[in-house]
């Protein structure tokens, strides 16, 4: 490592997880990774927007209640104040490189509309695609989690 870098670490969320790669003011990069079948949350944020970046797989993304599947290497826009998510439906690991700017870029900065891991208090919506089990999922009454995307 070299002088004022810290070690990435990996988050782990039920949905998959995110490591922090890089955050300055006004800036937080992230990579992001969406497990097969596995969704976060229908959320938006006040203070942030995001602009997303596929690298692997090929995520189903809602921005604004519009729907659309990307491919490696294509970019969305998340617009401050969007309902948005990712989504998996496929067979291999989603990994998305995520670039937040906004006045606070904190984990608490999120309102959930829907969530399939009980984190918001309202019911988990159908899912459609490969639905995963075995080690490592959280079922959706696992522990909820405060600002957690």
């Amino acid at each position: 490592m070299t002088a004022g870098r810290r070690a990435v670490t990996f988050e782990t969320r039920p949905w998959g997880g995110f490591s922090t790669l890089e955050e300055g003011p006004g800036y937080k990069v992230k990579r992001l990774v969406v497990e097969p079948g596995h969704r976060f949350s229908l959320q938006k944020h006040r203070h942030r927007a995001e602009h997303w970046v596929v690298v692997t797989g090929r995520p189903r993304v809602t921005i604004a209640g519009r729907a659309r599947r990307l491919r490696p290497r294509q970019s969305v826009t998340v617009p401050r104040g969007a309902w948005h998510r990712a989504e998996n439906p496929g067979r291999v690991p989603v990994v998305i490189i995520e670039v937040q700017h906004g006045s606070y870029l904190g984990e608490d900065d999120i309102v959930r509309r829907q969530d399939d891991y009980g984190r918001t208090g309202t019911p988990p919506a159908p899912r459609r695609g490969p639905q995963t089990t075995g080690a490592g999922v959280v079922p959706a009454s696992g522990p909820a989690r405060r600002g957690t995307p």
